[in-house]
């Protein structure tokens, strides 16, 4: 892999955030609207400084297809610790009385939905799709000057307790670029299906077709 190749990747990560964080801050349909149907049952989980409409393509897609789409507003940016995040999530789940539900999840949003799995409430949850997910951590977060992101730094608590629990990996589809620059160790999770995709990116990655595939795989 060549240095101009990731450096354009990179470009095309960053203009691809750059549209989809302008279009979140233009009120579209909203998150009620995708909540019903009478496929499965989806719940979506952002990543850091992201809201859902970051994932609204695949909301907007999976829902035409008859899946009900759940977003929790309360999630939005997932600025909050990776327990917390999970904590809202689980309550979502028990208040619903939702069951065999299936998450979606970018970035952080992953962390906090195999934390939802393992929980009190985690029998609810049927599967999750990870898409870019730092289940090792990043070495990048060391760096960073805020709580927010140095708390996925590989030696973070949260991350160590959540890599040393296997027993929900085989439930999970980790999809992730084979570069993304934000996450240089990658985001293999041992005992799940692992989809390395030949391309580069750690945004982008959301639009790409192998993810809407295997979302559709595990809801129908």
């Amino acid at each position: 892999m060549t240095a101009l190749r990731r450096l354009r990747w990179w470009a095309a990560d960053y203009a691809y955030a750059a549209v989809w964080q302008v279009r979140a801050l233009f009120r579209g349909a909203d998150a009620e609207s995708f909540a019903s149907g009478r496929g499965a049952t989806i719940i979506v989980l952002p990543g850091v400084y992201e809201t859902w409409r970051f994932l609204q393509p695949l909301v907007a897609a999976m829902h035409d297809r008859g899946h009900a789409v759940h977003v929790l507003e309360v999630l939005a940016h997932s600025r909050r610790p990776v327990t917390e995040m999970a904590d809202q999530v689980t309550r979502y789940l028990h208040e619903h009385d939702l069951h065999e539900v299936i998450l979606v999840a970018h970035s952080k949003g992953g962390l906090a939905g195999k934390q939802v799995m393992l929980g009190p409430e985690g029998r609810r949850v049927h599967s999750m799709l990870a898409i870019a997910t730092p289940f090792g951590g990043s070495r990048y977060a060391r760096r960073m000057p805020v709580r927010t992101l140095r708390a996925l730094a590989p030696e973070d608590p949260a991350i160590l307790a959540l890599a040393g629990r296997a027993d929900v990996n085989a439930r999970i589809v980790s999809v992730y670029a084979r570069f993304d620059p934000h996450i240089p160790e990658g985001s293999e999770l041992p005992g799940a299906k692992n989809v390395s995709l030949d391309t580069g990116g750690h945004f982008r990655v959301l639009a790409h077709p192998r993810v809407m595939a295997e979302l559709a795989s595990l809801a129908e």
